[in-house]
């Protein structure tokens, strides 16, 4: 039921973090990637190496969020080669919302929020004319809490949300699932800063019942439920991959 084999996953931000961590599980469920980021090297850096170690299918696309122009372009060819998308990339911007430049919140929807769609709908338009796909969005804690310091970036999560649900109702019932996945506190370069405050990274552990920062790896097992024939009936939810921090 959770076999990947012969499909091929298109994991966006592969080249480090949870990206990382989500495109190893879906090759050890068999299926080949394809990882996509701004700043990937041409052979896939670390996770391509490990994924070829596996024994796994491996390739390295660039791609700029932030670029309308080279994601229309970047969509238009891949799309006829996925099965399964996983919109994981993303940026944040860190400032009290009194001092947060237009620029920066700008910079924040548009990779965020307008790239997100700008990527998936035309790879949506494949899936439906293929007769089925799986699409899975990484949202956030912050899809359900304000956060500190992060509003553009709360609000560009709390945005996906909105739109994996409303896209969900329109697609699935032609076999195109479209679900979310919420990390919770990782360990990623996004949440350097707070594990570098001891009073911070204290009052976070404490919330958090598993009692551990989470890792990339975390995320894997839940992205290939999601991508999997065993969710065939699951659509237009998020699932929390947070060590219990939503229900404390």
């Amino acid at each position: 039921m959770f076999d990947l084999t012969g499909q091929t996953a298109l994991v966006t931000g592969a080249d480090r973090g949870i990206g990382a961590g989500i495109a190893k599980a879906l090759a050890s469920a068999g299926a080949e990637i394809i990882g996509a980021s701004r700043t990937i090297a041409e052979d896939g850096g670390d996770v391509g190496r490990q994924i070829r170690a596996m024994g796994g299918v491996f390739r390295a696309e660039r791609l700029d969020l932030s670029d309308r122009g080279e994601v229309a372009a970047f969509a238009e060819r891949m799309a006829p080669e996925v099965d399964i998308l996983v919109a994981n990339a993303g940026t944040i911007e860190r400032a009290p919302a009194e001092e947060m430049s237009l620029d920066a919140w700008d910079h924040v929807f548009e990779v965020n929020l307008r790239g997100q769609f700008a990527l998936i709908q035309p790879f949506g338009r494949k899936m439906l004319a293929a007769g089925g796909g799986r699409i899975i969005v990484t949202a956030s804690l912050l899809s359900f809490q304000g956060g500190i310091n992060v509003a553009a970036y709360t609000a560009t999560k709390s945005g996906l949300v909105g739109m994996v649900r409303a896209l969900s109702n329109e697609w699935s019932g032609s076999g195109v699932t479209v679900n979310a996945i919420a990390p919770g506190y990782i360990e990623t370069e996004n949440t350097q800063a707070l594990r570098e405050d001891p009073a911070r990274s204290r009052a976070i552990l404490d919330r958090i019942p598993i009692g551990r920062w989470g890792a990339p790896d975390d995320l894997g097992g839940a992205t290939v439920f999601l991508a999997s024939p065993a969710a065939s009936y699951v659509t237009g939810i998020v699932l929390p991959v947070d060590g219990g921090w939503l229900a404390r």
